[in-house]
C-alpha cells in the first residue's frame, strides 16, 4: 500500500483515493483499505439519498453502487461555523457536516450525493464511522482553485506571523516562529493518492503543519497579558485557520477542477 498522510480526516481521505480510483490509478479494495486503517471499519446508512439501501452497508459496496450511477467525481467540503466552505445545501445536508467539520460531496448524475463522517462505537472494542448520505443541491460550493489557495495561504501566513511579532508577548514567539519557518523550510510532502499532483500534495502537507500550529496556538493564550492581546491573538491564528482549510480543499479537488 502507498504511503498515506497519517493527519488527515477521513473526508479528505476518501476523497483523495476515491477520485485515485476513478482515474484509475488505484483499486476500489485499496480506497476502503486505506480508510479503514486509519479510521477503522467504514459502513453507510442512507436515508434521503436513492442510491443508498435504507439499511447500513459497507462502503465497499457503495462504491460499487455508484460507479454504475453516472460517478464522475468526489469532491471535499471542510465547513466551520459561519463558513460553509465546500457546502451546497440543502440544510439537512449543511447543519450535520457543519457539526463534523468535513463532509464529502459525489458527483452523481442528476442527485448529487452528500457523506457526514460520525464515530461509530460498538461495544467496548468496534471503533470505526459511519457514513451518513444525504441527497444535495447541484449547485456550484464556490471554493478556490489551488492557485488562489496557495496564494492566499502563504500571503495569509505571513500577515499571522508578522501580528503574532508585533504583539511582542514571549508565551506566543513560538507560534509566530513557527508560522515564519513555513516559509523558508522544505518539508517531506507524502502523496494525498496516487495521481495527484505535486503541486496539491506540497499545498496540502504545508496546511497540515500549519493546522497544527494553529490548533496548538489557539488552545494556549500563551503568556497574554490584556484581553484585547488575546483577541487580536486569536483573530489572526483564526484567519490562519480559514486560510488552511480553503488550501486543503483545493488541494483534493485539484484533479477534479483540473
Amino acid at each position: 500500500m502507498a504511503r498515506t498522510r497519517t493527519d488527515a480526516s477521513a473526508s479528505e481521505t476518501l476523497v483523495a483515493w476515491a477520485n485515485a480510483w476513478l482515474a484509475g490509478n488505484c483499486g476500489r479494495d485499496e480506497v476502503a483499505d486505506v480508510l479503514e486503517k486509519e479510521h477503522g471499519p467504514q459502513q453507510v446508512t442512507g436515508v434521503s439519498h436513492p442510491a443508498v439501501a435504507d439499511r447500513e452497508q459497507p462502503l465497499r459496496t457503495l462504491l460499487d453502487v455508484l460507479r454504475g450511477q453516472r460517478l464522475t467525481a468526489f469532491r471535499l467540503a471542510l465547513p466551520a461555523p459561519g463558513d460553509p466552505l465546500g457546502l451546497t445545501g440543502p440544510k439537512e445536508f449543511n447543519l450535520p457536516a457543519v457539526d463534523a467539520g468535513e463532509a464529502v460531496l459525489v458527483e452523481l448524475g442528476e442527485a448529487p450525493l452528500g457523506l457526514v463522517p460520525t464515530a461509530d462505537v460498538r461495544g467496548s472494542s468496534y471503533r470505526g464511522l459511519r457514513w451518513q448520505a444525504h441527497l444535495v443541491h447541484r449547485a456550484s460550493a464556490g471554493t478556490p482553485t489551488l492557485a488562489e489557495a496557495e496564494q492566499a495561504l502563504n500571503l495569509t501566513l505571513r500577515d499571522t506571523a508578522d501580528a503574532l511579532l508585533a504583539l511582542d508577548t514571549a508565551g506566543w514567539r513560538p507560534a509566530a516562529s513557527s508560522a515564519l519557518a513555513e516559509l523558508r523550510a522544505p518539508a517531506d510532502v507524502p502523496p494525498l493518492a496516487p495521481g495527484y499532483p505535486q503541486r496539491a500534495c506540497r499545498v496540502a502537507a504545508q496546511a497540515d503543519r500549519l493546522a497544527a500550529i494553529t490548533a496548538a496556538g489557539l488552545a494556549d493564550d500563551g503568556g497574554s497579558v490584556t484581553a484585547h492581546e488575546v483577541d487580536a491573538r486569536r483573530a489572526s491564528l483564526r484567519d490562519l485557520e480559514h486560510a488552511v482549510r480553503r488550501a486543503l480543499v483545493a488541494a483534493h479537488n485539484a484533479v477534479t477542477d483540473g
